[in-house]
């Protein structure tokens, strides 16, 4: 299936896998690859040595095209870029809309630029600076989340801008990829489906929480960093909901030591990164250093196989989500309900503009 999506990064099918922190490394970017889709390394949690250590294995595991996930507004962000373009990935992806000038720096080499935003400024804002597409994730989307569900925002972004926009937020099967090609998208992006996948290190028993967790155990909640989270609703959620603010803090705190320690970053450098956070949002200094606590909390769950320790951050596909493929299983399956729901609308009558 060809769409301005594939045509631009040069993959064979219009789906992406998002850069999910301490979930997406090499094993699951270079199987998405090798079945035919955009893997993105997710790099927030990683140092630059190993940045660049990843980069290279997955690499040595596929010679499709892949990118990397920064956040634009860390200290070391420009750094990260000159990683990029030295190892020559095809596509830079970004959490928040990055600077003019960074966009600037990846296109001069060659570098495909694809912020992802959750409003439709922040799409017309990244646009004017020169992205080549955008990702445009709904409320139903895990992790950092807004109050736009997906089948509002998306349409909108989509008359804003002249860029391919893939459709982020409650995709996980090819019904929802065509649903989205209806709209104007380009493709789809998915975080929680690829994480349910047996190429995902998640370990097992954090992958059975997920399996069993209905569409009303995945909550939004401002407890974790003060920020709308979308996760697993748990215990250990609910303990943070009930805690006191001077309790959660010296929580957050020990925690953000741990994240210093294992991230390498100095105690001055997180402080700027938490200026950079602050810039521009009405963020407390403590929803600051809640954040700065986040990282550990879904390492927790997401690498030591906590769920009693850490969080789960998840679209609410959770919900419906019931097995583990391997990743080249699911893009296939993917694709043909997509092609099965075409031929479907096709004997009523109905097709797809050109």
């Amino acid at each position: 299936m060809e769409t301005a999506l594939t045509a631009l990064v040069g993959v064979r099918h219009p789906v992406v896998q998002t850069g999910m922190g301490w979930v997406a490394g090499p094993r699951l970017v270079s199987a998405t690859a090798n079945a035919g889709a955009l893997g993105i390394l997710a790099s927030a949690t990683m140092t630059l040595d190993h940045l660049r250590e990843a980069v290279r294995e997955v690499k040595s595991r596929t010679d499709a095209p892949f990118g990397v996930n920064l956040r634009a507004d860390a200290g070391d962000a420009g750094d990260r870029v000159r990683i990029i373009v030295e190892e020559g990935v095809r596509v830079a992806s970004f959490a928040l809309a990055p600077s003019r000038e960074l966009i600037a720096e990846l296109k001069e080499a060659g570098v495909v630029v694809v912020p992802s935003v959750g409003a439709r400024r922040h799409a017309e804002k990244v646009a004017a600076w020169g992205a080549d597409a955008v990702i445009v994730q709904g409320g139903e989307g895990g992790g950092h989340t807004g109050e736009v569900a997906t089948s509002v925002l998306l349409p909108q972004v989509i008359d804003a801008v002249d860029i391919p926009v893939v459709a982020a937020g409650g995709f996980h099967d090819g019904r929802g990829l065509v649903a989205a090609l209806a709209y104007g998208a380009a493709g789809i992006a998915m975080g929680t489906r690829f994480l349910l996948t047996s190429d995902s290190t998640v370990p097992d028993a954090v992958k059975a929480r997920y399996l069993a967790a209905t569409v009303k155990d995945v909550t939004v909640t401002t407890a974790v960093d003060g920020m709308p989270h979308r996760m697993l609703r748990t215990e250990l959620v609910e303990t943070l909901e009930r805690a006191g603010r001077t309790r959660t803090l010296a929580r957050a705190v020990r925690r953000a030591a741990g994240f210093r320690r294992l991230s390498g970053l100095t105690w001055s450098r997180m402080v700027r990164d938490g200026l950079a956070m602050k810039h521009g949002r009405d963020l407390t200094w403590s929803q600051v250093l809640l954040a700065a606590n986040t990282p550990m909390l879904l390492r927790s769950s997401m690498v030591d196989g906590r769920t009693d320790l850490g969080v789960m951050a998840s679209g609410q596909v959770a919900g419906v989500i019931d097995d583990l493929p391997s990743c080249e299983e699911l893009i296939a399956r993917v694709m043909r309900e997509a092609r099965e729901t075409l031929d479907q609308l096709a004997d009523l009558g109905v097709s797809l503009p050109d």
